[in-house]
């Protein structure tokens, strides 16, 4: 799959997700097979104001790349202009956030609200895809509600603006992350525009995904939450797609190296105290569906050292 002057060894692309998808975990779906890895978003506005957590936020390390860095904003202005200043900094692909839900970020005119802007939308992609030499793709869901489904009409706009791809999230604003993706709207956006487009939402796994590619015909594939404690989905899926055999699940003692060997990565990061807390929803995310582990998440939340961690992985 290619992506402006981008080329993807696979389709099968890690989502960005605030809170999930920093250095560590990224570098983890890496070595399990993804394509491209997305970094959480990153508010234009922090940059433009030097916030500190922001440049933590922006770290990127050579062994990840193709990585895509995910900018949100709605001041077509600010966020061009912060594409030039950060487009040195390692990333491959720049992505625009039209798709985040969240009432803090939706509330404020960004994310998933730019949707409800067609105009707005067409400023800011073409300002920022003119702003910058790398490629620039968009995040869109499928509406910001039941009422405005537009998610062709946007798609058009991407792509007559000089966006490099689109991927589709089949839900819309109002829905957040509950009931059904919506596939057909994906198919839509896929035959309306001849751009590459993502296709995002209930991939679980190899055979939902191989589903997807065909009832949407879509170039690629984004894992977001079926990815959280399953970095090997895109193995899988991959091993799927070239052979049609469904690999086998990880063992337990698989899941609980991977678990260490992610904690490890976290401490080296982020330090043993913030480490440690962090892991706490990873682990939840590794155990989830196995045997006693809803005693293990209880008992996660009063780790504080990796030692204890190990003791409690291994006990």
């Amino acid at each position: 799959m290619r992506i402006g002057n981008v080329i993807l060894d696979n389709p099968i692309i890690l989502a960005p997700m605030a809170g999930v998808t920093d250095l560590p975990f990224r570098l983890l779906c890496k070595e399990q097979g993804a394509g491209l890895l997305c970094m959480e978003m990153v508010s234009a506005k922090a940059i433009y104001y030097n916030n500190k957590n922001t440049e933590a936020l922006m770290e990127i390390d050579e062994r990840e790349r193709p990585v895509s860095l995910q900018l949100f904003g709605s001041d077509a202005d600010i966020m061009s202009e912060m594409a030039k200043k950060i487009e040195e900094k390692p990333f491959d692909i720049l992505d625009i956030n039209m798709g985040c839900p969240v009432p803090k970020v939706a509330g404020n005119g960004e994310g998933s609200a730019l949707m409800k802007n067609p105009e707005l939308v067409r400023e800011i992609v073409s300002k920022v895809v003119k702003a910058i030499e790398k490629p620039v793709t968009v995040k869109i869901r499928k509406g910001f509600d039941d009422a405005h489904v537009n998610a062709v009409e946007i798609a058009k706009i991407i792509e007559d603006c000089g966006a490099a791809a689109v991927a589709v999230h089949g839900r819309t604003r109002e829905q957040y992350y509950s009931g059904k993706a919506d596939w057909d709207i994906i198919r839509q956006v896929k035959e309306a525009v001849s751009i590459p487009v993502i296709g995002n939402g209930d991939v679980t796994g190899p055979e939902s995904a191989k589903r997807m590619i065909d009832e949407t015909g879509v170039d690629g594939i984004m894992i977001g939450r079926a990815a959280r404690g399953n970095p090997w989905i895109f193995g899988q899926i991959k091993e799927y797609l070239e052979t049609g055999v469904i690999p086998q699940k990880p063992a337990l003692s698989e899941v609980r190296e991977m678990m260490l060997t992610h904690a490890r990565m976290q401490l080296e990061c982020k330090g043993e105290y913030t480490g440690i807390r962090e892991m706490r929803k990873h682990v939840a995310w590794y155990t989830a569906g196995y045997p006693n582990s809803a005693k293990l998440r209880a008992k996660i939340n009063e780790v504080e050292t990796y030692e204890e961690l190990t003791a409690l992985l291994k006990g």
